[in-house]
């Protein structure tokens, strides 16, 4: 494969507005290529159910707008393109200036399938299919018989580590999966020196479901709320604070009380993380992560990681995240500590605070060895580069 590619990312950050983390996962590719040295073009498929106010024109919507902050944030307006879906329309790029850039594209990079345009998709000798929801994918295609978009990509990437291997539950549907980790770009990621540590807590952002539970060989591969009810309890047994930026339906009447009754402090992530600006600073502000994985991903030991995990420690943030398999791959008991239970989160906060700023150095320390994003994608690149497809 030639050095300088050209490359057309598809994805999704303005769908829902104002979710800062969703942003970075599309931004540490997108950035991450181009410091590498290629031209990187994106690409956002929006459903025009997801118009917001619904059946607003698409350049006077919240998304436009929403996708326009984002990408003039990083100076990426020329390279980005909002297309409504079943049109021609677009904010951004012109639907002509992407037929051009798909014509003369080396590669796609097509997270989750999102981008199913034929006219964009089959001029590319190369279509990653790249799988960031690992397990959940590929049981809503085998057990659900839901289509996850896999036709037409030569090469199926995954950030399960697991995926295909001995101990993996997860049926592989018949492709052949390229496991990668999950990229941080550093030059935009620097550690964060501790005095910038206002939210004197262990933090993390989510949902607390997402959508698409799934009962598999008699397990219920579930969301981030099946993984924390069970260590509700934590904040009683220990000093440390607890502050969860989660989105939570107010219906959740019973969690709700329980999260109260137990010391845990709730956040609305729509005002600590709306943008990639907020979402870095409440990360750079908080003393570590409590990282808590969907049910689906503990259970099927995927070896999923976080890509919030992974900008916690590039921060310089220490980690405690709950164990899926990822404990395999990356070194954990110095900056990083994997959990199961409570008395694990327990010993991993008295270990962390035993020396503090040793562990927010090794922090750091294994986000440049293993996530940076120079790294991380010039090895999937080379991969894909070895491949015929």
């Amino acid at each position: 494969m030639k050095s300088k590619l050209t490359i057309l990312l598809a994805g999704t950050f303005a769908a829902a507005p104002h979710t800062g983390g969703v942003a970075w996962v599309v931004l540490q590719y997108w950035l991450g290529l181009r410091r590498l040295g290629h031209d990187v073009y994106f690409v956002e498929p929006l459903k025009p159910q997801a118009l917001r106010p619904i059946q607003s024109p698409l350049a006077a919507s919240a998304n436009a707008d929403y996708f326009h902050l984002v990408t003039s944030r990083f100076s990426l307006t020329e390279s980005a393109a909002l297309l409504l879906e079943g049109t021609r329309q677009t904010f951004g790029l012109a639907y002509p200036q992407l037929k051009e850039v798909a014509r003369r594209a080396d590669l796609l990079i097509n997270i989750s399938g999102m981008l199913t345009e034929e006219e964009l998709l089959e001029p590319i000798p190369r279509r990653i299919y790249l799988d960031l929801d690992p397990g959940f994918n590929q049981l809503w295609h085998t057990v659900q018989g839901i289509d996850m978009r896999y036709q037409g990509h030569t090469h199926f990437v995954t950030i399960g580590l697991d995926i295909g291997q001995a101990g993996c539950p997860v049926p592989t549907c018949g492709l052949n999966w390229i496991t990668t980790w999950q990229p941080v770009v550093l030059e935009h990621w620097p550690a964060a020196p501790l005095q910038r540590i206002t939210c004197n807590a262990l933090t993390t952002v989510g949902h607390w479901r997402g959508y698409g539970s799934i009962n598999y060989a008699g397990t219920l591969y579930g969301q981030k709320a099946h993984s924390l009810r069970p260590l509700f309890e934590l904040p009683k047994l220990t000093r440390e604070r607890f502050s969860l930026a989660m989105g939570i339906h107010a219906d959740e009447r019973k969690d709700l009380e329980a999260l109260a009754a137990n010391g845990w402090q709730l956040l609305d992530a729509a005002h600590v993380a709306d943008t990639p600006a907020h979402y870095q600073e409440f990360i750079q502000s908080s003393k570590a992560e409590f990282g808590i994985a969907k049910s689906g991903y503990v259970y099927s030991r995927c070896g999923w990681f976080s890509d919030r995990s992974v900008c916690y420690l590039a921060s310089g943030r220490p980690v405690l995240a709950q164990e899926t398999g990822f404990s395999r791959y990356f070194p954990v008991g110095e900056g990083l500590f994997s959990f199961k239970t409570c008395q694990d989160v327990l010993a991993g906060i008295e270990e962390m605070n035993r020396d503090y700023p040793g562990h927010a150095r090794k922090a750091r320390e294994i986000a440049e060895e293993y996530f940076d994003s120079d790294k991380v994608l010039q090895r999937l690149l080379d991969r894909i580069g070895t491949k015929t497809p």
